[in-house]
């Protein structure tokens, strides 16, 4: 017999019908509350609202889980490729070799992108923030593809629409940095792998190719997969209730984008580095920051640590750490930015302080350390973020679309003026 939980509003009850999920997670329903008794619930930044079910990414924040599709990021990081994973969160199940082959073709065949598109690209100004361009971007992409607006658009269509964005983005990020450094733009080569196709089209120049290294390709190829999806976070959201209108997929991953682009959300590596600098050009030394930070009555936060949903550590923070350790060893940089971030990492690894309240280095920080080594600045650290988690945004809306979710409306508790009567302005 299925369970459900009473509620009682002055003396009336109603029974609401309790769900269970695969791992046990437990949720009232309440999707006919209002019909029934009048009443919504308030639950301010949802942070208690479950908005739908979902068969993509488990996540249990104090137990430091994290999984697609049932299988453990530990071994997905360890032992897959990005696109292989991106087939797994899209499509359901990890592809057979015949499968992948196919999927990684029709990826190769579009990753040029519309001649008609630099146009755009060129009118930017050199100072505009590439997480602009690429939401600006993303949604001018459907301009190209007008079929991509039908509602009723057949699976290969919208298979297509999935293929150019996975091979499209990556294209539009690397074009989006090389507006911003005044260089001119790099073609992919489909010779090369996802993962190094995109550092071609970042780093290499007319007059040579980028050279390629296997710790370095190794180390984005991990990022990618460990970014890929995190459930119902605000950009995942986000991509959903923009596609529950019957937004095209371009518009909604567009979207998702914007929504990562804010500090609270994608920018968190960006803010690491930010605060390694603010530490080396203060002179002060690392102990000062954190006596600062151990102090209640002070602002001061150290980023990239702790995490608001794992309570004990970021299972991604591990793996990632020996892919930073290797990418220094191998690239032998001598920055004093990074080494503070060593010192840093050192006393939160130590520190019964940090350890006691769960502020261990999470994939933020590890992340920003990897990307400020490999040359790629600042501002580029949402992009990279949005290209890895593109594959999740788009199996979010997927799996929204083919459950036929209605369309998103949360509700409101209004706290305004009472009816009142319109006077002229002569009289007010």
């Amino acid at each position: 017999m299925s369970k459900t939980v009473q509620l009682i509003i002055d003396e009336n009850t109603y029974d609401l019908p309790v769900v269970e999920g695969s791992e046990n997670e437990k949720a009232i329903d309440i999707s006919k509350l209002r019909a029934q008794t009048g009443y919504v619930t308030l639950d301010t930044g949802y942070k208690n609202t479950g908005a739908t079910t979902s068969g993509i990414t488990f996540l249990d924040g104090e137990k430091g889980i994290l999984r697609y599709r049932g299988y453990p990021i530990e071994q997905l990081a360890e032992k897959a490729d990005f696109l292989e994973v991106c087939f797994l969160l899209i499509y359901g199940e990890l592809p057979s070799k015949t499968e992948f082959d196919l999927f990684k073709d029709n990826i190769t065949k579009h990753t040029l992108v519309h001649e008609d598109m630099r146009t755009f690209l060129e009118a930017y100004p050199t100072k505009a923030h590439p997480m602009g361009i690429l939401s600006a971007s993303l949604c001018t992409l459907s301009t190209f593809y007008p079929e991509s607006h039908d509602a009723n658009r057949s699976k290969e269509a919208v298979d297509l629409t999935i293929f150019r964005l996975l091979a499209k983005l990556p294209t539009l990020a690397a074009w989006a940095y090389q507006n911003a450094v005044g260089h001119p733009v790099m073609y992919p080569k489909n010779k090369y792998n996802y993962c190094e196709n995109f550092l071609q089209m970042m780093f290499a120049m007319p007059a040579f190719e980028y050279e390629t290294d296997p710790v370095i390709v190794n180390a984005l190829n991990k990022l990618l997969i460990l970014h890929a999806d995190h459930e119902q976070n605000c950009s995942a959201s986000t991509v959903r209730i923009v596609g529950s209108s019957q937004a095209n997929l371009y518009a909604s991953i567009s979207a998702g984008v914007s929504a990562l682009w804010g500090p609270l959300h994608g920018g968190a590596n960006q803010a690491v580095i930010e605060m390694l600098e603010t530490i080396m050009n203060d002179g002060g030394g690392l102990k000062r920051w954190i006596d600062k930070a151990k102090d209640k009555n002070d602002s001061f936060r150290l980023m990239g640590f702790g995490h608001r949903v794992y309570k004990n550590f970021d299972p991604r923070a591990k793996i990632i750490k020996k892919a930073a350790d290797d990418v220094l060893e191998k690239l032998g940089i001598v920055d004093p930015v990074l080494d503070i971030a060593k010192e840093l990492e050192e006393v939160a690894l130590n520190d019964d302080y940090f350890k006691s309240r769960g502020l261990y280095p999470n994939v933020d920080f590890y992340s920003g350390i990897i990307y400020r080594a490999l040359g790629i600045p600042t501002e580029m650290f949402t992009v990279m973020f949005a290209m890895g988690r593109l594959p999740g945004w788009i199996a979010q809306w997927k799996e929204m679309m083919e459950d036929n979710q209605p369309i998103g409306r949360p509700r409101q508790i209004y706290t305004g003026h009472n009816e009142r009567d319109y006077q002229n302005i002569d009289k007010r």
